[in-house]
């Protein structure tokens, strides 16, 4: 079932990949993260199972690759001269890039998360190099530098706060958090945190 596709085209590159992350989204989509495998991945890219280990090691890099093609764009994030229009517009942009898959796909994405400590720290590190982690990181004291914000409370844990508090309403209500969720997260907790204090 895994060997090579006879009469299938060959692909290379960022063509195979694309096939690749496309039946990783498709079956995501079709059956969640609990279900999802190795094997059925590669039948639907027309591929083979070596082919994935090639590239990604385990199931979650391989999911965590199709989840990246869907984010936001951490090299330009929003930069409207205010720091709640920033942090909502990119939050949303995160979060809505789950919109067409099933939210217990999501939801057993982050619970083998929480059980498997090896795949959980593979997931963290591709959370701070070069993703939402370090754009929020950014976002944080680019308004520090218009004055927004006092920038020595711009530490790693409050930078990733926004995240794990969204990450924590998914897990408790199991869903997506909404627009207003988000606004909720910034105006109570993470904006009164980073604003500068008042002189008297």
């Amino acid at each position: 079932m895994t060997s090579g596709r006879t009469g299938a085209p060959r692909r290379r590159g960022d063509e195979l990949e694309q096939a690749i992350l496309d039946a990783v989204w498709a079956e995501l989509t079709e059956h969640g993260y609990a279900r999802l495998t190795m094997d059925a991945v590669a039948t639907r890219a027309r591929t083979s199972k070596p082919v994935l280990y090639r590239r990604w090691p385990n199931r979650v890099e391989l999911v965590m690759a199709a989840l990246g093609r869907n984010a936001p764009d951490y090299h330009e994030p929003p930069d409207t001269g205010d720091l709640r229009t920033d942090l909502s517009q990119f939050l949303g942009r995160l979060l809505h890039r789950f919109d067409d898959l099933p939210v217990e796909g999501v939801h057993g994405f982050l619970l083998d998360l929480m059980r498997d400590p090896e795949l959980r720290c593979v997931f963290r590190a591709g959370l701070t190099h070069e993703g939402p982690v370090e754009t929020l990181g950014r976002i944080l004291h680019r308004a520090a530098e218009r004055g927004e914000i006092d920038p020595a409370r711009i530490t790693p844990r409050v930078v990733t706060l926004p995240l794990d508090l969204l990450r924590d309403a998914f897990m408790i209500d199991g869903e997506v958090p909404s627009d207003r969720v988000v606004g909720e997260v910034l105006d109570e907790i993470v904006l009164p945190l980073l604003r500068v204090p008042v002189a008297g």
